[in-house]
């Protein structure tokens, strides 16, 4: 025989929830209980809710009871041997079906991401990596793991190491290599940056340059935060001069176009195509190159798919970038 628990509410010492109360609280309260409810109003008969979910009767009954407790409210009547909802019970109800249908959408979702052959890399590049390298590098590690899945951000390196730490991106290739206590970081390759002038330029002829050369030229640089800026600072800095800033921008081919309207010179790395109106010139002195390296949120742990990205990264050491 069914044995159906009514649903009496003795006095308790146990506080109920107030309106007021902290939504942390009542969350941490509530959630274990609402697959209990959600059962049970299924079925309108606690027996057939816990055979179907597989929990001891006595337990189900116990957290339907508290849950009602909690709420300050009745949320079923017993009919007989079954339990019908009272109005605040459906109320409730279409909230809890579309909250743990929520919960499991989303544990669907993280459990796609991470799955080793369509799981999903969220990674981040920089912009001057955007045109030829990363579209080389998702090529080459899809000829062996071809239903991986990419969210592709571009951005500067210090916006990328934010959305880094704030769990958005799980890799970047970014430069400077950070060295920061939270991140992991790995170096590369290297790329040579050169200076570009414009084709009309009196420099254009020539193929190599001292930085210190270009010390009276006005400068087109990206603007203060990027790593590029600060790698550009640096090398006027050892040069012996201070460069003359004239524009500022947010990406390196727009500087490279600025450059062939002979608005100023600039410190680049080569472009994916050539650009006519420009000259590049090898800086002999200071050596003129930025670093390129991985980098990643230490204690983190990969998901299979970030993890064979992770190593496939590491091991184009030294032939990262496109020759």
């Amino acid at each position: 025989m069914a044995i159906i628990v009514p649903m009496v509410h003795q006095s308790s010492s146990r506080p109920r929830l107030s309106p007021s109360g902290d939504t942390e609280d009542i969350v941490a309260l509530l959630a274990p209980r609402l697959a209990h409810f959600a059962g049970v109003a299924r079925t309108e008969h606690v027996t057939r809710a816990a055979q179907e979910m597989n929990v001891p009767q006595s337990t189900l009954s116990r957290a339907l009871v508290r849950l009602e407790e909690d709420l300050g409210v009745d949320l079923f009547v017993r009919r007989g041997r079954t339990l019908a909802l009272t109005v605040a019970g459906r109320t409730f109800l279409g909230s809890v079906e579309r909250a743990l249908a929520e919960v499991e959408r989303a544990a669907d979702e993280v459990r796609a991401d991470a799955d080793p052959a369509t799981g999903k890399v969220a990674f981040g590049f920089l912009h001057t990596m955007g045109a030829e390298t990363v579209p080389g590098l998702l090529h080459a590690f899809r000829a062996d793991h071809p239903r991986v899945r990419f969210s592709l951000v571009q951005n500067y390196g210090e916006a990328m190491l934010e959305r880094l730490r704030a769990g958005e991106l799980d890799l970047c290739l970014t430069s400077p290599v950070p060295d920061a206590p939270d991140l992991v970081a790995r170096r590369l390759d290297e790329q040579k940056l050169r200076l570009v002038v414009p084709a009309d330029h009196a420099l254009a002829g020539r193929r190599r340059i001292r930085l210190a050369e270009a010390a009276d030229e006005n400068f087109v640089t990206l603007e203060p935060g990027y790593g590029l800026r600060r790698i550009t600072d640096t090398l006027c800095r050892e040069a012996g001069f201070r460069p003359k800033v004239a524009f500022e921008g947010e990406e390196a081919e727009t500087l490279r176009g600025l450059v062939a309207a002979g608005l100023g010179v600039a410190l680049l790395p080569p472009p994916a195509v050539p650009r006519p109106g420009v000259a590049e010139l090898t800086v002999t002195a200071p050596r003129a190159a930025r670093e390129i390296g991985v980098a990643w949120l230490a204690g983190r742990t990969d998901t299979p798919p970030v993890a064979a990205f992770k190593r496939f990264l590491l091991s184009r050491r030294g032939s990262l970038l496109p020759s």
